[in-house]
């Protein structure tokens, strides 16, 4: 392909050329594996390692670069700043721009009460997290300060904890994670999507967390479900306590946790307060889901729904006409709106560059060992400080011997860099010694001064030792951290916000979930390629010949009423289920609901059979290409709750020939490819609750053959019918004879 010719420019603007690039412009083959390899995989791995998954002090990069920039600017105490002057001075840390790092700010603010524990002391409208149109203002107008707590952050941050390394360009240096005297990665909330993996981190109450952490530093095998029951929202709700699930949460990091909202009656003014919600929902979802539900004919009971959010806090009001069952409605309310919502847990964690989903119980026990190693290194930094000073002490103590001594070595020697030698050759000290005697001013060389420096030489020894004691002994570096977090646990603590409630104590009537429709007499009309039509009787008499697509045929027609259940059964082994009311009336001049949009099939699903029921009693069966029937007890698709799909509907050991709805047992007659024929009566096929059954063997297939087609036997259409039944199953069946085939029906 030739190359483009380069746009002319205008004579007054100068080119800009890369002509003299080696290989610019050049279009280079490269095979997708390597593409992959090369470019996508290293982007991959910086997501997952510095961006979206939080490490083991609870943060991840953009929170540290942050937080540690406000503590370098002196933050944790004095006056709040600009918020903007906070951001501009973290992009010496964090490279990713203004935006990302004001709004990672908004999300750590006590303003923005998104978090449990928040780490920024805010002033000015920092938003909403329980609102998605309450945005937050711009940084030049907020200010900000560290909040109390950080200082646990930062606890002997410079007492070599943690390791440090260079920042983006290395002009500064920068936390690789934050010393951390509690478990911070638990006691908020954290959310991240990185490539092919994502976390989803709920809050805990910190006094249930440091109490269960202290436990089970004692104890490795203390059961922490017996302090830590449930997790503790920012927004409150009510927590609906399933042990299944929290067990699963502790021990495996994965459940799904369901919260639903508080609310209270207001009898005066016939109208509902809604006060808490969960955490992954916001109050103009919950309104929209309110108003698309009123619309639709749900809710009825409901006149008027707002926003009622002020200085005071998050309040849904929800206006309702007067008689109405506020229970009965809110039970309604909880079933069909985020006022009742699910928090998946997904304790993904980075744990020595490592990602990993662990429990609740794993992941103290990586952060025990963390703070056991920040632990051991302060007491090691601390160790040599003293040892350091010790040393110099024990030099000054010599020097205290003879002061005159020392001055007159001073004093007589010639050349300045002779004093520190002459002084070691006097007194037998060694050089750093030498060198802090020497650097005494002459006003301190006095025998106050002197033992004023020497009288805490016994506490520094006394000190070392316990340093060296402790440094020996992992119970007592054990009981420092326990003392450290019941510290923080009495300084911090606060009372649980979420509520916890068992499934049990709520009352659950089947009835709610019934939606009164009309009912009334209209026939089904299902076609071969998918489409759907419900027409009634009258204009079913009015209408003439059904339109089709080309190629189209009706393959049902079922006589039936609006509050029927409809079951399409696909050739992927699924069922979808919808009900008749669902669909508006139509037409045979119309081509109908195409079943496969309506339902959301998978890509390439097709619809096999259309099911009608509105008590799921009878059967279904299933006849495969092999020969086998499978005979399923209707009730196995019926559920609890509105599940619109079923995965394993029927076999697929093989392909499914034709699915027939029953409710009485009849009498069929199976064809296969060899044209034999075989009369079944289907009471002997024994029924089934499990509904993937692989069927029983009822018609014979010789090899290269397969059933072909099913019937209803018409009584009388054989000449002699007993040719065709036989006692025991499966069976080949007899051929037709020259009678029974004359206006031989086809398939079903």
């Amino acid at each position: 392909m030739a190359p483009r010719k380069p746009k002319q420019q205008p004579k007054h603007e100068e080119v800009n050329t890369n002509a003299h690039i080696l290989g610019a412009g050049e279009v280079v083959n490269q095979q997708i594996v390597d593409t992959l390899e090369i470019n996508y995989m290293p982007y991959a791995m910086s997501v997952i390692m510095s961006r979206a998954l939080p490490e083991i002090d609870g943060f991840k990069p953009s929170h540290r670069k942050l937080l540690y920039t406000m503590y370098k600017m002196g933050l944790l105490t004095g006056p709040r700043i600009k918020s903007a002057n906070i951001v501009g001075r973290t992009m010496q840390l964090n490279p990713h721009g203004d935006a990302a790092i004001y709004e990672t700010m908004v999300r750590l603010a006590r303003g923005n009460e998104a978090l449990l524990h928040p780490f920024v002391d805010s002033k000015g409208n920092f938003g909403k997290a329980y609102s998605s149109t309450m945005a937050y203002a711009a940084s030049r107008y907020t200010e900000a300060k560290l909040e109390g707590i950080s200082a646990e952050l930062f606890a002997d941050i410079d007492k070599d904890t943690v390791d440090f390394v260079d920042n983006y360009d290395a002009t500064m240096k920068e936390p690789t994670l934050l010393p951390v005297t509690f478990p911070t990665i638990l006691v908020n909330n954290n959310k991240g999507i990185a490539v092919g993996m994502a976390c989803q981190i709920c809050s805990f109450n910190l006094e249930e967390i440091c109490e269960a952490t202290a436990e089970l530093i004692k104890d490795p095998d203390f059961d922490i479900s017996e302090i830590i029951k449930a997790p503790d929202f920012p927004g409150g709700g009510q927590i609906i306590y399933d042990r299944a699930v929290m067990d699963s949460v502790i021990n495996n990091g994965r459940g799904s946790i369901k919260v639903r909202s508080k609310y209270r009656y207001d009898k005066e003014n016939h109208c509902i307060e809604i006060y808490e919600i969960p955490y992954t929902t916001t109050a103009d979802d919950i309104i929209k889901n309110i108003i698309d539900g009123a619309k639709a004919g749900t809710f009825k009971e409901i006149s008027d729904v707002r926003d009622e959010t002020d200085k005071s806090g998050l309040k849904i009001a929800i206006d309702v006409k007067r008689g109405t069952d506020v229970e009965k409605l809110m039970k309604k309310l909880f079933k069909k709106t985020s006022l009742e919502d699910n928090f998946p847990c997904n304790f993904n964690i980075l744990v020595g560059g490592s990602p990993q989903v662990l429990g609740v119980k794993s992941i103290l026990n990586e952060w025990i060992a963390f703070r056991t190693e920040c632990v051991k290194r302060r007491i090691y930094f601390e160790l040599d400080k003293a040892q350091k000073k010790l040393h110099l002490l024990e030099g000054l103590q010599k020097i205290l011997l003879d002061i005159d001594k020392a001055i007159k070595i001073v004093r007589e020697t010639e050349e300045e860099a002779e004093v520190v030698p002459n002084l070691m050759i006097g007194f037998g000290i060694d050089q750093i010694q030498a060198e802090y005697v020497a650097e005494i001013k002459l006003r301190h060389l006095n025998r106050e001064y002197v033992l004023k420096r020497l009288a805490d030489v016994d506490d520094l020894k006394k000190q070392i030792e316990d340093m060296q004691d402790v440094l020996s002994s992992k119970t007592k570096i054990k009981k420092v951290i326990i003392k450290e977090l019941k510290e923080v646990s009495d300084k911090y603590k606060q009372p649980r916000r979420s509520e916890i409630i068992y499934a049990s104590d709520i009352e659950d009537d089947e009835e709610d979930d019934v939606i009164e429709v009309d009912d009334y007499n209209c026939t089904f009309f299902f076609s071969n390629a998918g489409y759907f039509k419900k027409i009634t009787p009258l204009s079913l008499r009015m209408s003439g010949e059904q339109k089709l697509k080309e190629g189209d045929e009706i393959s049902q027609v079922v006589e039936s009423s609006n509050a029927k259940e409809l079951l399409f059964f696909t050739d992927k082994c699924q069922v979808y289920k919808t009900r008749a009311s669902d669909f508006a009336d139509s037409k045979a001049s119309l081509l109908g609901d195409f079943i496969p949009t309506v339902l959301e099939f998978d890509e390439g699903e097709k619809p096999m059979y259309m099911a009608v029921t509105d008590d799921f009693k009878g059967y279904m069966l299933f006849f495969f290409e092999n020969g086998k029937v499978a005979k399923v007890d209707m009730s196995a698709y019926a559920t609890k709750t509105n599940r619109k799909k079923l995965i394993k509907a029927y076999g697929a050991k093989s392909p499914l020939v034709a699915a027939l709805y029953i409710r009485e047992d009849l009498e069929l007659v199976l064809t296969s490819s060899s044209g034999r024929m075989l009369l079944v009566n289907t009471a002997v096929i024994t029924p089934k609750s499990t509904k993937d059954t692989i069927g029983v063997g009822v018609m014979t297939m010789k090899k290269g053959q397969r059933l072909m087609s099913i019937r209803p036997y018409v009584e009388g259409e054989f000449v002699k019918p007993h040719r065709y039944r036989t006692k025991n199953l499966p069976a080949l069946g007899a051929l037709p004879s020259a009678d029974d085939t004359a206006g031989e029906q086809l398939t079903l």
